[in-house]
């Protein structure tokens, strides 16, 4: 089963276009009128949905942390400092993950674009 993401208000609109363009299943808070939910709820929603969570907010890697020490799961976070990636390094990294990954891969962890 391919990886499918969820992309967080911080996720620039034209990584969510970039990967669409390349066939990767995408679905944002926005579009899932989820943009109010706090972090605990948003990664709630990912994992009830089967989709990676990729957040370009440093407050997301604080719950993920505290889920991997309470062993409380959550299908899998992916990171990117929005000063330190373009949208077409991260389009492709995604991408890549996208393609050759298996959820259970990265089933609670956190992964970390080109830091």
């Amino acid at each position: 089963m391919a990886i499918k993401y969820y992309m967080d208000v911080h996720v620039p609109y034209a990584v969510t276009m970039g990967l669409r363009m390349r066939g990767v299943d995408v679905l944002t808070a926005q579009e899932d009128e989820s943009t109010r939910l706090s972090d605990s709820e948003l990664l709630d929603r990912a994992t009830q949905l089967n989709r990676i969570l990729v957040s370009f907010d440093d407050d997301l890697l604080s719950e993920g942390v505290s889920r991997q020490r309470s062993s409380n799961p959550f299908s899998g976070i992916i990171y990117g400092h929005q000063l330190k990636i373009t949208v077409g390094s991260c389009v492709s990294d995604l991408e890549l993950i996208a393609k050759v990954a298996e959820p259970v891969d990265l089933k609670n962890r956190i992964e970390y674009l080109a830091l």
